[in-house]
């Protein structure tokens, strides 16, 4: 008996041992999230696209889901959040017209992309005067304002994407090489409308934005979706767009202005630019309105059910479109974002079948229109179900890892706020590492869902598998991302195989069910750390 008993004690110390070096260990399987994957990305939903018989189809079979598990309608008995949405058709004029000290056309798509969100059926800019505004920032926390003595009523601001610190040399200057919002384009959109100028254009930079022309080219054609707004967006500057670097310096030169643009406008105490040019432009719009839908599901706190952590992840992808190579023409998004989706119907599952339930309240919040702007998801930020303040945080899952689990975890926008401690912590008891944006001057925290809890205030974390294999050499998960980004992310191509690989979604789905675990049975509130732009808007919220 003796010995049975040393056997079995060795066994447990065994079991607790490996347990301790699998943080991601869980209640989450690789086979549970690929039988969603399978359902989700099957070409009878058509592409998951707002808006069609897709949609109707995949938030039918994630509502099912959440009922089959037992969660509660999350919306007043309802599992859908409606989301009005319109859509805008804009071709704009064929060329730009600038005039001034020179004349001379600039062409639409190669020297420049415009659209608009006001909804009009017609945008007219003529002879609107051309000003360059740097990187078009106002950061008080930073000493920062671009539009310092400006008046911009009437006129269409140039302004650079990313923000001062980028290849500034200060790692302490804004964030350094870490992109802040005030870099994203997004930024750029809305401080130009609140300071009332007609027209904004971004300047594009290969290096400074992350990918090339092409993409800005080809990402701004043809029908966007937008929130509907009450005054039918008309705060938004008439036309917003990109302009190619070497447009810029061609208009920039006009006016006696040469070489590092980026050096000039990170200068303290630079002032904006008239360059003495006129330009004129307008884009013609076709407007259809209808309504998407966020899916909600709710299992109720057994002791303070008035506090919520929400898990979010998008249903939405591309719809049926250009055919590639091989003649498919469906995008099924099987890694962006079924998978995502997928695991939040498991992490669902997992939190309902715990013997032991959670003392806050858990949301499952699957959101639309990810791929056209982050709308669902900025729905909710803006038209909460349940208070922000009372909302603990947001644990978001976007195009998990199809290559297996890794030995290092990846945060996108790593250092923001307390979350990261949490998965430090967990990291660390399992021999794994912790790692940041790959390409942190890209901004990628400002470009999955969370983001729009960020902005109001919730701590907010997204992360996904790192980019050395548990299984293979270092190399080779780094290729497979690669391969992903290359040749499937946003293509046909994007499809589900049996084959596929769902261990490292797994991983991440588990450490992200252990953190929102440990947040439902606490008492206090994860916060953003110093330097945060989120910090004063969440301590506002908080009454701090």
């Amino acid at each position: 008996m003796s010995k049975y008993y040393l056997v079995l004690l060795a066994a447990v110390i065994l079991f607790c041992g490996c347990s301790k070096k699998s943080p991601s260990n869980g209640p989450i399987t690789p086979g549970d999230i690929k039988s969603h994957i399978a359902a989700l990305a099957n070409d009878s939903l058509m592409g998951r696209k707002p808006f069609t018989e897709g949609e109707n189809r995949a938030i039918r079979y994630i509502s099912q889901q959440f009922k089959q598990i037992g969660l509660e309608p999350g919306n007043n008995g309802s599992y859908f959040q409606d989301v009005p949405m319109v859509e805008i058709k804009g071709t704009p004029s064929k060329t730009m017209e600038v005039t001034g000290k020179t004349s001379y056309s600039l062409q639409n798509s190669t020297d420049f992309v415009a659209f608009t969100q006001q909804e009009q059926e017609e945008v007219d800019l003529k002879n609107a005067p051309v000003v360059f505004a740097g990187y078009g920032v106002v950061a008080p926390e930073y000493h920062w304002n671009d539009y310092a003595g400006l008046d911009v009523k009437g006129k269409i601001v140039l302004v650079l994407v990313n923000d001062p610190g980028f290849k500034s040399g200060d790692p302490n200057f804004f964030k350094g090489d870490t992109m802040t919002y005030y870099g994203r384009w997004t930024y750029k959109f809305e401080e130009a409308a609140r300071q009332g100028a007609a027209g904004v254009l971004v300047i594009h930079q290969t290096e400074a934005a992350s990918y090339p022309w092409s993409v800005v080219s080809s990402s701004n054609t043809g029908a966007r979706l937008y929130l509907r707004q009450a005054n039918k967006h008309m705060d938004r500057c008439k036309m917003e767009g990109w302009i190619s670097d070497g447009a810029t310096r061609k208009l920039l030169a006009s006016a006696g202005i040469t070489g590092d643009i980026r050096a000039l406008a990170r200068k303290r105490g630079f002032k904006a630019m008239p360059l003495g040019l006129n330009a004129s432009v307008s884009i013609h719009n076709q407007l259809k309105y209808s309504t998407s839908h966020n899916v909600i599901g709710l299992l109720k706190g057994s002791s303070n059910p008035g506090e919520y952590i929400i898990y979010t992840a998008h249903w939405d992808h591309f719809g049926i479109g250009k055919p590639d190579a091989k003649g498919d023409s469906i995008y099924n998004g099987a890694v962006d974002n079924a998978d995502g989706t997928a695991s939040l119907i498991s992490m669902a599952k997992a939190f309902a079948d715990t013997k032991e339930k959670p003392k806050r309240s858990i949301i499952f919040l699957a959101v639309t229109g990810e791929e056209q702007g982050l709308l669902g998801s900025e729905y909710y930020a803006t038209h909460p179900i349940y208070p922000l303040n009372k909302t603990v945080a947001n644990l978001n899952m976007d195009a998990l890892g199809n290559y297996g689990e890794t030995k290092d975890i990846a945060i996108t926008g790593k250092g923001q706020n307390d979350l990261d401690d949490y998965i430090e912590r967990y990291a660390t008891e399992g021999g794994l590492t912790v790692v940041g944006d790959r390409k942190p001057w890209a901004g990628g925290y400002f470009r999955s869902d969370h983001f729009n809890f960020a902005k109001v205030g919730v701590p907010a974390l997204d992360m996904n598998n790192g980019d050395v294999s548990m299984k293979h050499d270092t190399a080779w998960a780094k290729k497979k991302q690669d391969d992903y980004t290359a040749n499937h992310y946003h293509q046909p191509s994007d499809n589900y195989s049996p084959d596929m690989d769902a261990t490292g979604m797994a991983q991440i789905a588990n450490l992200l069910y252990r953190l929102g675990y440990q947040l439902s049975n606490e008492t206090t509130f994860p916060g953003w750390k110093a330097g945060s732009e989120f910090k004063a808007v969440r301590e506002k919220s908080m009454g701090l």
